[in-house]
């Protein structure tokens, strides 16, 4: 099958590509690569596979390899592609470009230049874990892979632990578990958590539960393919009693206007504002 190609838009296209099946791929992102003026990727190998998977072919077009051991060398010719209005198709091994994959310094020399920059969006293993955790969605924090060396691992997970949203790692299986032993050591055994294997792929694994039990998991069964780690957010600490509040507010409404006593005392206790100044227009209203 020979995949129709279209002419592709001059810019920098960022195409996500399957995280495990080739059938994930989206129409625009065959489009894309049918289309356009140069195909660069972190793998050519893989794009290639991929290409022929689903009837494209390179049909003599400049390819590009672009990763963070060659970007030196191959950003000038990209540059020079792009400065002379061809359509540039950029694809990551697996997921959306950039994310924990290179492809950055490329973007910013794109928009340096004035040319336009398109995503063609798609799989990602970062979104696929967070749908499928159970964990909260709302505010979330990516970290990307912990650092390797021992002492600055224990750096990056210390300065993670005060952060209030959803945490996401990517991990290693080498790591995997001394990382989750170093996250329950840092954040509580209890903290809850998934590890996310080879998602969308034959032998895709959701474990979910507390950080002290996971550890205690996978030391005893390894895992194997790649990992996503995700975090629920730190409990929430329980807030003053509304008696304490009220009380609170009853004597310093003594001596200030009702306004600067609920700014007193939400200071004090550690509360909103808003919040202590509305109980205190109900205790004025009652009186």
């Amino acid at each position: 099958m020979n995949y129709p190609a279209e002419p592709v838009p001059a810019g920098l296209h960022l195409v996500a590509t399957p995280i495990g099946r080739a059938r994930d791929i989206t129409l625009r992102a065959l489009d894309t690569l049918a289309g356009a003026d140069v195909l660069a990727a972190e793998d050519t190998r893989t794009l290639l596979r991929l290409m022929e998977i689903h009837g494209l072919a390179p049909a003599g077009r400049p390819l590009v390899a672009y990763h963070d051991h060659n970007a030196a060398r191959a950003l000038p010719a990209l540059e020079a592609h792009l400065r002379s209005g061809a359509s540039v198709a950029y694809a990551s091994e697996a997921g959306t470009p950039l994310l924990a994959d290179p492809g950055y310094r490329l973007v910013n020399r794109a928009i340096a230049l004035g040319v336009p920059v398109h995503a063609v969006p798609g799989p990602s293993a970062l979104l696929a874990a967070l749908t499928v955790s159970g964990l909260g969605t709302d505010r979330i924090h990516f970290a990307g892979f912990l650092p390797v060396p021992a002492a600055a691992r224990r750096s990056a997970v210390e300065a993670l632990r005060g952060i209030n949203a959803t945490l996401v790692l990517y991990e290693s299986p080498r790591r995997v578990g001394e990382t989750l032993a170093l996250l329950a050591e840092t954040f509580g055994a209890e903290r809850p958590a998934a590890l996310c294997r080879e998602l969308t792929k034959k032998f895709e694994e959701i474990r979910r539960g507390p950080l002290g039990e996971l550890a205690e998991r996978v030391a005893a069964t390894p895992v194997r393919g790649e990992v996503v780690l995700v975090i629920g957010r730190p409990s929430e600490p329980e807030g003053p009693e509304r008696e304490t509040v009220e009380a609170a507010l009853e004597d310093a409404m003594k001596t200030m206007r009702i306004k600067d006593a609920s700014t007193a005392v939400a200071g004090a206790l550690g509360l909103p504002r808003r919040e202590v100044y509305q109980i205190a227009l109900g205790m004025r209203k009652a009186r």
